[in-house]
């Protein structure tokens, strides 16, 4: 069987960088969104990530008529810090300031679930900013590409401009952990998605 022929994943998210990733992947799928409201409840950030993964995809995994449904939800963590969607400029100012200069944590949560059985595991990549002044800043949030990223940034547009470093999977930091995903695929369904 190739992923061509393979049965979609469902994707519980209405990214459109996380639907692209599947897409760069081969992987055939389809999108809805998640019935499930993500709270924070000071937990540490990989329970947090790993928490609301599962609930996008325990969310929607009854009305999947039998599909494998992927939920995945990422997090950039500073010094044990979670950085959300910034409200507005001066918030995403304040973020990309506090994040300039140091190396952060990209956490993702994935799960894949299906009727009566799920996965959930997470991926963890770390990002260093280079050193950024105030011109820099002020140029960046300008863009409005921080709107409704976490940590302020897009890494696969303007925000590349302000990473020095990366440690382990790109595709993370953009929005989903595709080195997570295939390998958990390769287990499940060996062959299926053209993995294992």
């Amino acid at each position: 069987m190739s992923a061509s022929s393979a049965p979609p994943l469902l994707l519980a998210s209405t990214s459109p960088q996380r639907r692209a990733i599947l897409a760069q992947l081969g992987l055939p799928f389809e999108v809805v969104e998640p019935r499930y409201h993500e709270e924070d409840d000071g937990e540490d950030p990989v329970s947090l990530v790993r928490g609301h993964a599962f609930g996008k995809a325990r969310s929607v995994v009854d009305a999947a008529g039998g599909l494998t449904v992927l939920g995945v939800d990422t997090a950039v963590v500073l010094g044990g810090h979670v950085f959300g969607k910034p409200a507005d400029a001066a918030e995403a100012g304040a973020m990309l300031e506090a994040l300039a200069g140091r190396t952060h944590e990209v956490v993702s949560g994935l799960c894949l679930a299906g009727p009566g059985w799920e996965e959930v595991d997470h991926e963890v990549t770390r990002v260093s900013f280079r050193s950024l002044g105030p011109r820099d800043l002020a140029a960046y949030v300008a863009t409005g590409e921080w709107e409704g990223r976490a940590g302020a940034y897009a890494i696969q547009g303007r925000g590349a401009s302000l990473v020095e470093r990366i440690d382990g999977d790109y595709l993370n930091v953009v929005g989903l952990p595709a080195v997570l995903l295939v390998r958990l695929l390769a287990e499940r369904f060996p062959g299926v998605y053209d993995f294992g």
